[in-house]
């Protein structure tokens, strides 16, 4: 883990992997931070690039209390030109994927795909689940991960259980809040129709924080977009499943030529 200093401050990341194939870039979700996405850089990174980031407020990423989730785009972007990454497969989960779509809207040149995990477009209980969410990080993040891990993972595996609740745990939680404003408060269905370059759609069938309707939608909005629904895995599907999660996209990749 490291960080690089961008056109927009510093910005945490994860590496593995090189060579000449199209990099892949993986956007974490409200709840956790780069290191989120450790079975997917060990994967990934065998064969390619993989480059995990922080979004401001996140991790080693430099703090922004006033940012949006454009901002948290324009930081991966941003990241993205100091190591050198033009264009990259764009694998985002939960406010992950609404930034990969904000992403997609400031620099669709700069996506050779985007991969949307246990996300939406637009989610209808998206402003109570802010309002919950805030009041909830007012006790404390630790306490609000220990309540939360039940309905964010499927898997009892203890030891993951517990680098999930150290991980929300250590969330500053002004920036917290500034992340849940970004994902529960997005209506991107305009930018979803929009996109154009090959999509991947996954998601838990037992996520019921973004439910796979959601997904559905969200397929549905995309042109050409495929829906891979992953049995026995809920909203942290990459860490529920790792070798599905993995070979899902995987499969995608070899189908676009990636």
């Amino acid at each position: 883990m490291a960080a690089i200093e961008t056109a927009v401050g510093r910005v945490g990341y994860s590496e593995q992997g090189s060579g000449g194939a199209t990099p892949v870039v993986f956007l974490h979700g409200v709840g956790s931070d780069k290191s989120v996405w450790r079975p997917q850089l060990d994967h990934f990174g065998k064969a390619r690039r993989a480059v995990a980031f922080d979004y401001p407020g996140y991790g080693e990423s430099a703090s922004n209390a006033d940012a949006t989730r454009d901002d948290y785009a324009a930081a991966v972007l941003a990241g993205m030109d100091s190591l050198g990454i033009d264009r990259a497969h764009v694998c985002g989960l939960s406010l992950g994927g609404v930034v990969a779509i904000a992403l997609h809207a400031a620099a669709p040149d700069r996506c050779a795909s985007l991969i949307i995990a246990d996300s939406f477009a637009v989610h209808p209980e998206g402003e109570a689940i802010y309002q919950r969410g805030v009041a909830a990080s007012r006790g404390g993040m630790r306490k609000l991960a220990e309540a939360r891990v039940g309905a964010l993972m499927a898997s009892e595996d203890a030891q993951i259980r517990a680098d999930v609740i150290d991980t929300m745990g250590r969330i500053d939680p002004a920036a917290y809040r500034v992340g849940a404003r970004a994902v529960w408060q997005a209506n991107q269905r305009e930018r979803a129709a929009a996109i154009r370059v090959s999509t991947l759609i996954i998601c838990g069938d037992q996520d019921a924080i973004t439910p796979p309707a959601l997904s559905e939608e969200l397929a549905a909005l995309i042109s050409g977009a495929r829906l891979h629904i992953m049995r026995g895995a809920s909203h942290l599907a990459n860490l529920d499943n790792p070798a599905e999660f993995n070979g899902a996209i995987d499969d995608f990749l070899s189908a676009i030529g990636g």
